[in-house]
Formats: structure tokens, C-alpha cells, sequence
């Protein structure tokens, strides 16, 4: 409907057990809160003793994983007990307090972060990485036989507080750049030949902290970059390097407007190298080698099972995660399997790796999208230059490859990105690595997480793909065969178990709408037969997210579109007509509505075959009975309930609307005269 826009991929936060974090609310009321141990492990923080105040940090942090028991722990002032324990004496109290803190901030969501920086606790935060930093080089030699905790475990969990908070906080972002804690990660970037886990906590950082962050671009000098590119120049083999490399490259993206236009070019071609590389690895092949490289023993997968869950039970006894990174994805397991398995670590880190490489690719294609002020502009323009398509004139150019620069256009084919990034959403080998994976592991947790990472980097994938559709031409994209192999993939996706999913089914159906409109403009023939079509958009409508329902309304539309244009086909089209009359009506969300109108104008716009299925509809009965309830609809609730953008679609699709009537009006009475002479 209207302008479609590149999406633009933007980190949400998660809370431990993988779960979008939630705003924690906080009441005055604590009668409900009469059994937290809030109260008392807050008092044991005061402890003379190092080993209780390590218990209490320990077990803050394993307390607050539950949302439900932050409330207790904010209103008695917790952020600001635990804060001055960063700088203890104690390493051990300092890990666990740093812990605690990551925890919370991650389980309480953007509200608690946005709380904690207010409580300033990036100042002690801050000391404590500055501390850690200089006391790397003394703690480089081996570390004691029984010695438990070292500088840079301390290091990690402190970076991952840093990352939490400016991941959630732009408050936390603009403290970060004045204090000027970039040098820091760039330290920790550095420890990688001696820690790999807090040079990869440092890098993800880095990742998300330079993210559209001017102020922090604009104060990088040769140096940064240096340690970057090093970085990229490496040539361990391990998948955790291969995540580091990756990350770096994200960095460099998104600092890249601090190089000279010639360093540019070089490191655009250094960044598509790294993320070449890394969609290039086979997860189909190399998980399952990596599982039995590292189990030549063939130690029974019962005994194995119950050693992992007594070493998680361990960690958690200890109030300490297992893995470097709080699990970012719904049902994301990986935070219960435990950081010394090397083969674990590596198959997350190449999943990861995957993952983050299709990330940067996603922001690489999006083109800068209109400011609010811009969507104003816009619809208030005059309505003779908004074209019947509900897009004015000068977006009418959507699908050209001109939302990338020439270069970095050339740069993506000449490394095969497109189609590295169509072989990974297919996955050919996929069925085949479960298969073997599930012969060699046969433990359900590491099948879970394996699998749930697998989908995760699919749906990355598909995001991809919808914006790489939107800004290369159909040659780079394999041609008229190449486009449809991957829209009967696509298609086979949308009916398959998937559906359930709202965020694959998202992404597969926005990558299908962009698919089937690059076809239907080269007169490419689709493959999907109306009854697949049908029983796809009744499925897909039903679905609560409002962008999956305005994708397949759009997906009904263009391929009704191009039904229009054959024989024979008005059965179809007043099927795809009676749909969308009834969403148009009924649907409760306006831009739905308005999506189903903009199919109606697109279905039945012209051709013998769509004057045939609208009359058998009465569609310009129906239509004229809609549009007072829409007008009507879209002055009460307008303002107050959507964004300028969809505004300014809405208002077009109004005016579109009046002027298909009038259309159809003159159609009907053109046939009247017809028949009477």
C-alpha cells in the first residue's frame, strides 16, 4: 500500500530466558511483597564479609531473572546498594555485582535501564572498566590453580552491563561517548589472543553502541579503525574469530561516513569479504562435524545430558550465565548450555556470526526512509501529483537499483551476496544436518538450540532478501529462473508449520510481496496456483500482526493484478475480490482496510476478465456502501491512533477511492450505452 519502505533492522531487548523484556512497573504498593528476599539480600550487601556479599550479589542475580520480583528490588533502592560494589575489593564481588546489575537490566527491559543510568550507575561502571583495562597485562601470565575468578571474567560481565544499557538507553549512549569509553572496548577488543569470550561481549558492544551514533563517529580517529581492520585481516579459522571478524565489520559499517571516500572503497570491499565468508559456511555440514570432532570419546548421550544440567544447575547456583551473552530470541536456550564445550561455543558463535552478517546486509540495502516532517510534506501535497497507485510521482521508482550506491552495489555481486543469502534462506543441506546431528547428539536441549538458532538466521535471511529485492535489478538476483526458484521456496514456507510463527511469517511474506511485485513488473510468471493463493491469504489475514496482513493483502493484489491480465481468469478474480471486499469492511485496523482498498484498485483496474468478476461481486455497489464508513473512520480515528505515514497513505487511498468510483461509474455506463445501441 503506497510507498513500501526497506526494513531497516533495529535490536530489540530480551531477558535472559530469551523473552521480549517487558517495561517493569513500579507501584508504591508493597503488600504484595511481604515474601521477597529483596530486603534481606540487599542488607547482606552491606556484609564485612566478602563471601556474603559475593552470596548476595550471587543470588540478586539469579532472583531477578523472575520480572516479577524487580519491583521489589527497585523500590528499595537497589541500582544504587549494588552500584559501589563494581569498585569492592573483592574480584569475586565485583563479577557477581556486575552480574547482578546485567541481569536486571536485561530482565527489566528499557524503562529499568533508562532507571539505572539516571541512578548513575555508569560511573562506577565506568571506573571499573577503566580498572580492569589496566590490570589486563598483570593478570596475562597463567592464572593460579584454584584461583577462581580473573580481571578479565570480571571485564566480561561489566561489558555486557555496558552493552545492556546502551543497547536500551540513548541516555546511556551519550554518557558512553562523553566518558569517552570507547578506547576501553577497544582494549577489551584487543585481549582476543588470550580471551576470545570478552573480545566477542566487546565487539557486540561496539556493534550496537556505534549504531547511527554521530556524535561518537565524528570522535574516531586512525587508531580505531586500525584495531578494526586487524581484525577483519585475521586468519584463525575457528567460528568464534569468524563471529569476531564479523562483528568488527558491523562497526566499520556503521562508522564508515569517518574514512576518506578512498579508504571507503577498500574497506567496503574488506567488510563484503568477511560477510561473504561467513554466509558462505555451511551450518548443514559443519555443526554436525563440529559435535563429533569433539566427542571421539562416545560417551553415552544419557550421562552427557545429566552432566550438562548438572553444570547448568552449577552456574546457576552461583548467579552466573553460562554463556557471554544474555539469549536475544523467543525460546533461545542458549544461555542453559554451559561455555567450556567447544564445539557449543562454535556453533553458536557460526550462527551468530550468520546472523549478524545478514543484519549489517539488511541496513547495507535500506535506503534512508522519509523524516515525519517529510510524511507531512507529502501528504499534504496537491492530490493531481499522487498517482493512482497511491504513490506520488516521485517514489514511483521503488524497485529500481538506485537506492544503493554504485560501488557498494558492484561490491555485493562481485562477493555473491544475493545469492549466498537465497542459499541460506533454502538451507539445502538443513534436513540433512539434523538428521546426522540427531544420530550423533541425541540430546533434545542441544537439538533445540541448534534449531531455534537455524530459524533465527532464516528469518534474518528473508529479511535480507526483501531488501535486496527492493535495490538490486533482476539480473543480480539470477534472473527470470533464479527469482522463481526462490518464490516457490518462499511459497512452500508460507504453508508450511512455520505459519505459526509470527516473526518468520513476517519475514516470509514480506520477501514474497517484494518477490511477486519485481515478477509482476518483468511479466515473470509467479507459479502459485489460485487455490494455494487463497488458502495462504485466509491463513495469513487471520494473523494478529498487522504487517503480515497487510503483506498478503498486498500479495493478493498484485497477483490478482496480473490474473487481470489473462483469460479465463474471473473466477479467480471474483474470488480474490469477495476476500478483500470483506477485510475492507470488517477488519478493525484501518491500514488494513486500506490495503484491502489499494488490492481492489490494482485487481480490477482494467481488463475484460476483472469487468466480468467486479459486476458478478457488485463491487461498485459495495464500494460505494464502505466508503462513507471509511472516510468517516479515518477522520475519528486518524490522528490520534497513526503515524504520519500511514496517514499519508490513507489519505491517498481516500482519494483513490473517489476517483476508482467515478471509474467504475463510467465503466457501467459506457456498457449501458453500449448495450442499449
Amino acid at each position: 500500500m503506497g510507498k513500501t519502505k526497506n526494513n531497516k533492522f533495529k535490536r530489540p531487548s530480551f531477558s535472559p530466558d530469551g523473552l521480549p523484556a517487558t517495561p517493569v512497573k513500579q507501584t508504591g504498593d508493597e503488600s504484595e511483597d511481604e515474601d521477597s528476599p529483596a530486603e534481606e539480600l540487599l542488607d547482606k550487601l552491606q556484609s564485612p564479609s566478602a563471601d556474603v556479599r559475593e552470596y548476595a550479589c550471587a543470588s540478586i542475580s539469579r532472583v531477578v531473572q523472575q520480572s516479577q520480583t524487580i519491583p521489589g528490588f527497585l523500590q528499595r533502592d537497589a541500582v544504587r546498594k549494588i552500584g559501589p560494589l563494581l569498585l569492592d575489593r573483592s574480584l569475586a564481588v565485583r563479577e557477581t555485582a556486575a552480574g547482578a546489575l546485567r541481569n536486571l537490566s536485561a530482565c527489566g527491559g528499557p524503562e529499568v535501564c533508562e532507571d539505572m543510568v539516571r541512578q548513575d550507575v555508569l560511573t562506577p561502571l565506568s571506573a571499573l572498566l577503566r580498572e580492569c583495562c589496566t590490570g589486563f597485562d598483570m593478570s596475562s601470565s597463567p592464572t593460579m590453580k584454584g584461583q577462581k575468578r580473573t580481571v578479565e571474567d570480571v571485564a566480561n560481565e561489566a561489558v555486557n552491563l555496558l552493552w545492556n544499557l546502551c543497547e536500551s538507553s540513548s541516555t546511556a549512549v551519550s554518557v558512553f561517548n562523553k566518558a569517552g569509553l570507547l578506547d576501553v572496548l577497544l582494549h577489551c577488543l584487543q585481549r582476543h589472543p588470550q580471551n576470545m569470550e570478552l573480545a566477542i561481549s566487546a565487539a557486540h558492544c561496539m556493534h550496537t553502541v556505534t549504531e547511527e551514533n554521530e556524535e561518537l563517529v565524528h570522535s574516531v580517529n586512525a587508531a580505531v579503525f586500525g584495531v578494526l581492520e586487524n581484525i577483519l585481516s585475521t586468519t584463525h579459522t575457528s567460528m568464534e574469530y569468524t563471529l569476531l571478524r564479523t562483528l568488527a565489520a558491523g562497526s566499520l559499517w556503521n562508522l564508515k561516513s569517518g574514512l576518506s571516500s578512498a579508504q571507503q572503497s577498500q574497506t567496503l570491499t574488506a567488510l563484503a569479504t568477511t560477510l561473504s565468508h561467513s554466509l558462505s559456511l555451511d551450518a548443514g555440514e559443519l555443526i554436525p562435524e563440529l559435535w563429533q570432532s569433539d566427542h571421539t570419546d562416545a560417551r553415552p548421550a544419557g550421562h552427557e545430558a545429566e552432566e550438562m544440567e548438572e553444570d547448568v544447575r552449577d552456574e546457576k547456583m552461583n548467579g552466573r550465565k553460562p554463556n557471554e551473552r544474555m539469549s536475544k530470541t523467543k525460546n533461545d536456550i542458549s544461555d542453559l548450555l554451559p561455555r567450556d564445550r567447544l564445539e557449543l561455543r562454535e556453533a553458536k558463535a557460526l550462527l551468530s556470526a550468520q546472523q549478524t552478517s545478514l543484519e549489517i546486509i539488511v541496513n547495507m540495502c535500506c535506503s534512508d526512509e522519509p523524516s515525519d516532517d517529510e510524511w507531512e510534506e507529502m501528504s499534504s501535497s496537491d492530490e493531481s501529483e499522487v498517482c493512482a497507485d497511491g504513490m506520488s510521482d516521485t517514489n514511483s521508482s521503488l524497485f529500481s537499483p538506485l537506492c544503493l550506491s554504485a560501488e557498494l552495489h558492484k561490491i555485493l555481486l562481485n562477493h555473491s551476496i544475493p545469492q549466498q543469502v537465497t542459499h541460506i534462506i533454502t538451507y539445502k543441506k538443513t534436513f540433512m544436518m539434523f538428521v546426522v546431528f540427531i544420530q550423533i547428539c541425541e540430546n533434545p536441549i542441544l537439538i533445540l538450540f541448534v534449531s531455534f538458532r537455524m530459524h533465527r538466521v532464516q528469518c534474518r535471511a528473508l529479511t535480507c532478501l526483501h531488501n535486496i529485492l527492493s535495490s538490486m535489478d533482476t539480473e543480480s538476483l539470477g534472473g527470470a529462473s533464479g527469482l522463481q526458484a526462490v518464490a516457490q521456496h518462499l511459497s512452500s514456507l508460507v504453508f508450511s508449520s512455520a505459519l505459526k510463527d509470527e516473526e518468520f511469517l513476517e519475514a516470509v511474506t514480506s520477501a514474497l510481496r517484494s518477490l511477486l511485485q519485481i515478477m509482476a513488473t518483468k511479466n515473470i510468471p509467479q507459479g502459485m496456483t489460485p487455490h494455494q493463493l487463497m488458502i495462504f491469504c485466509e491463513a495469513a489475514t487471520s494473523c494478529e500482526l498487522v504487517s503480515v496482513r497487510v503483506n498478503a493483502l498486498a500479495i493478493l493484489g498484485i497477483t490478482g493484478s496480473s490474473l487481470s491480465k489473462e483469460k479465463n481468469t474471473a473466477d479467480t478474480l471474483q474470488l480474490i475480490g469477495n476476500a478483500l471486499l470483506n477485510i475492507a469492511m470488517k477488519d478493525s485496523n484501518l491500514v488494513v482496510c486500506g490495503e484491502a482498498l489499494d488490492a481492489l484498485f490494482d485487481v480490477f483496474a482494467d481488463g475484460d476478465e476483472a469487468e466480468k468478476a467486479g459486476k458478478n461481486i457488485n463491487l461498485l455497489s459495495s464500494l460505494k456502501a464502505l466508503q462513507p464508513g471509511f472516510r468517516a473512520k479515518l477522520r475519528k480515528e486518524g490522528r490520534g491512533k497513526y503515524s504520519p505515514c500511514q496517514l499519508c497513505v490513507l489519505d491517498n487511498i481516500r482519494i483513490n477511492l473517489k476517483r476508482f468510483l467515478s471509474y467504475l461509474e463510467n465503466l457501467k455506463r459506457c456498457l449501458v450505452d453500449v448495450t442499449s445501441s
